[in-house]
Parts: C-alpha cells; sequence; structure tokens
C-alpha cells in the first residue's frame, strides 16, 4: 500500500512538473539600489493608480521605516489607506481587516511592506479582493484563486508592489502566501500566480536596522528556499537551478558580514537580490519538509517562520541520506568546504557540517524547547498533508518518519 501512494505521489509530482513548462509566468520588475523606495511612487503614478493600500506592521510603524514611502507618495499625489497590524504569522482576521479598509477606501492596489507576514498577508487581501465570496481557507492549496474565475480579466487580484524589509521569504517573487487559522493552530498556504507581486523593491536602506538575528534566522530562511529548491525532483529547469546555485553562493559569502555589520550596504544589497533569486527558484521548483514541518511548528507553538527553518534544514538533509548526496556534494563544492579525494557522501557531509556551523557562528539555536510529545503526531500530519503529494521531494516521508524528525527537533 505504501509503496502505492508514494508511486501516486510521484506521478502527481511528474505531471506537475510537466504543467510547470507550459504555465505562463509573469516575472516581477525590480526595482533595486539604496533609496531605491523613494523611486515606487512615480512607478505606482504612471501605473494609473492613485488609492493604495499599505499593509504592514505595527513594529516597522514604530521604526518609522515608511516615512520616507509616506513622504513620496504624497508627494507624487498618490493616496494611501494604511493597515499597520499584520501579526507575525499573518491570520485570517488581519486579512478580513486589511479587506475592510481596502474597499473602504476604494483602494486600486496594495504596497507590502515588511518581511513575509505583511506580504502574505496583503497577497491574501488580494485573493480575497478577486475572489469575494470565497474564504481563505477555500482558497487554500493549489490555483484555488484563478481556477474559479469566469472573467479572469476583471477577477485578477489587485497590482502588488512589494518591499521586503528583511532578507529572507523572498515573498516579493513567489505565488504563495502562508496564512494561520488561530483556533486551530494551522497554517493555510494559498498558492496561486495570480496572486505574485508584480514590482519588487529591493532597497539595502531599509534592512539596514534589523537585529542581527532577525538577519540570521531570515537569511537561513533564504538558504533552505534554494537548497530544498535545489534538490527537489521534476519542477526544476535551468533557470531555477543556476538562481538556486547563485542563492547559495551569494548566502555563504554575506550573511555573515550582514550580521557581523548590519551597516554593510553592499553584503544588504547582495543578500536581498539572494533572497529574491532563492524566492524566484523555490516559486518554481517548490520546497520540502523543512517548510512542511516548519510552518506547523509556526502554527502550533507561533515559531518565527525564519528560526524555524535555520534549525530543521540539517536535520532534514540528514534524513533524506543518499538521496541528497550528489546535489549536496555540489553544493559542497560550491561553496568550497569540499576537499580533493572526498566521496560523494563526504561532500554532502560537509556541506550540512557548513550549514550547522554557520547558524552556530550566528547564536541560532540547534533544537526547540516548545515541542510536546503529544502534539507530535498531529504537527506530522499536518505537515504531510501539507508536502505530499504536491512537493516535490527528494525522498518521500511516511507519518513515523517525520514523528521521528520532528522528535529530534526537541530539546
Amino acid at each position: 500500500m505504501w509503496m502505492a501512494i508514494k508511486m501516486y505521489y510521484r506521478i502527481y509530482q511528474f505531471v506537475m512538473g510537466l504543467g510547470m513548462r507550459v504555465m505562463p509566468w509573469i516575472e516581477p520588475e525590480v526595482i533595486d539600489g539604496a533609496d531605491s523606495i523613494k523611486k515606487l511612487p512615480a512607478v505606482i503614478k504612471n501605473k494609473g493608480f492613485t488609492r493604495v493600500l499599505v499593509v504592514t506592521d505595527s513594529v516597522l510603524m514604530s521604526l518609522k521605516l515608511l516615512d520616507s514611502l509616506f513622504e513620496a507618495l504624497k508627494a507624487a499625489g498618490v493616496q494611501y489607506a494604511l493597515y499597520d497590524q499584520v501579526q507575525p504569522n499573518p491570520t485570517f482576521d488581519n486579512i478580513e481587516a486589511a479587506l475592510k479598509i481596502y474597499h473602504a477606501n476604494n483602494c486600486q492596489a496594495i504596497i507590502a511592506f515588511g518581511g513575509g507576514s505583511p506580504m502574505d498577508c496583503a497577497k491574501g487581501v488580494g485573493a480575497r479582493v478577486a475572489r469575494p465570496t470565497r474564504s481563505v481557507n477555500q482558497m487554500r492549496g493549489l490555483f484555488k484563486v484563478a481556477l474559479p474565475a469566469v472573467k479572469m480579466g476583471s477577477l485578477l487580484p489587485p497590482t502588488i508592489f512589494a518591499v521586503p524589509t528583511t532578507a529572507g521569504t523572498g515573498s516579493e517573487t513567489t505565488i504563495a502566501a502562508v496564512v494561520s487559522n488561530p483556533q486551530t493552530h494551522e497554517k493555510s498556504p494559498i498558492t496561486d500566480p495570480v496572486i505574485r507581486p508584480r514590482y519588487a523593491v529591493l532597497d539595502p536602506v531599509l534592512t539596514v536596522g534589523l537585529p542581527p538575528h532577525i538577519t540570521a534566522t531570515t537569511g537561513m530562511d533564504a538558504l533552505t528556499h534554494a537548497v530544498e529548491s535545489y534538490i527537489g525532483k521534476f519542477y526544476n529547469n535551468t533557470d531555477t537551478t543556476v538562481k538556486a546555485l547563485l542563492a547559495v553562493e551569494m548566502i555563504f559569502n554575506n550573511l555573515e558580514k550582514a550580521y557581523q555589520n548590519g551597516k554593510d550596504l553592499e553584503a544588504r544589497g547582495q543578500m536581498l537580490l539572494a533572497a529574491y533569486y532563492a524566492g524566484y527558484t523555490f516559486t518554481r521548483g517548490g520546497v520540502g519538509y523543512v517548510h512542511g514541518i516548519g510552518h506547523n511548528l509556526g502554527g502550533m507553538y507561533n515559531v518565527p517562520h525564519g528560526l524555524a527553518m535555520s534549525v530543521i534544514l540539517p536535520y532534514v538533509l540528514e534524513w533524506y541520506g543518499a538521496a541528497v548526496h550528489k546535489p549536496l556534494a555540489e553544493l559542497a563544492e560550491l561553496i568550497g568546504v569540499s576537499k580533493p579525494g572526498m566521496s560523494r557522501a563526504a561532500k554532502a557531509r560537509a556541506f550540512i557540517e557548513a550549514v550547522k556551523a554557520l547558524n552556530q557562528r550566528m547564536n541560532i539555536p540547534n533544537k526547540f524547547d516548545c515541542i510536546k510529545d503529544q502534539d507530535i503526531p498531529l504537527i506530522a500530519e499536518r505537515a504531510l498533508l501539507e508536502c505530499n503529494p504536491t512537493y516535490p521531494v527528494p525522498k518521500i516521508m511516511s507519518k513515523n518518519d517525520c514523528m521521528a524528525v520532528i522528535r529530534s527537533l526537541k530539546a
């Protein structure tokens, strides 16, 4: 029976991979460089938008990071409404509250300003604008926003202008939004090309004030995107493979620099670009069990996503074993941790050890103290429900496998 189930998963992924090759993809237009945020209002105005909703969180507002954007919007004659109550793991309620503000102010487009949470919330608002009769939960899964459309031209979500303030999620270029249900402590991924931002503003100045631990964990989130995409099956193409390699190399070359010196604009800019490349590659290449487990630890215990990815990545890579020796050996060679005469397995181990060492140097823990034994079966069940059959993982986990990995994460 288990063999038949795994065969079904692989057939599903193979067919999805074929579909990926013919699907129309519209890539975001990138606006980058120091102070590039000041260029955004002119772009918005040129697109014919005069009223926008700004989606962000209270921390960024208190840091006054949006002041220059607000001033530039006013100077350009673009009116804005504000929703600044996005939680670290955005909820259904966050989306509904922002949606009310969007409609009350007759907004025409959305600016998502912040980390992955404001961007996920903005994408959720966009989906609800396009599908007013469908709840967020009803749009959970693949292509639940576009497929119910009757007139695609009139039912597309509003344009989203994404402004990341962390170099990690890559949400400024992805087709996914992850939203939490506070009642069930479950996360609901919405995945559809129509919610992808059309513009991405990569301004390193906005990331200068990030605390070191946020710099570290969001950077490791980007690394996880690139690695999980690179080792996946069926979905990748030449472009995603090249960008995954670029992202891994750029992260190992620049993350510690940004962690040690937050004012290093060169390292900050390189990390923003690496996170964008990583987001680009997993949008096509997919992710894996690191994300499935991490999303559900976030839903159950409110573990920040970047921290979850940082801790879980080496454990899942170890569990994959021989299935990932070849791609991890290639990554080891890329970042310079392999030695002449090393076997493929030894190179793969060297890459995993490099990930662990990078975590350790940035004071990221290697276990979680929040995991409760009684929750492990439910976390595993939900993680596998998210991952299978969609995620093109190199090796398929059973529920017992998944529970074993989760137990290994427990302090």
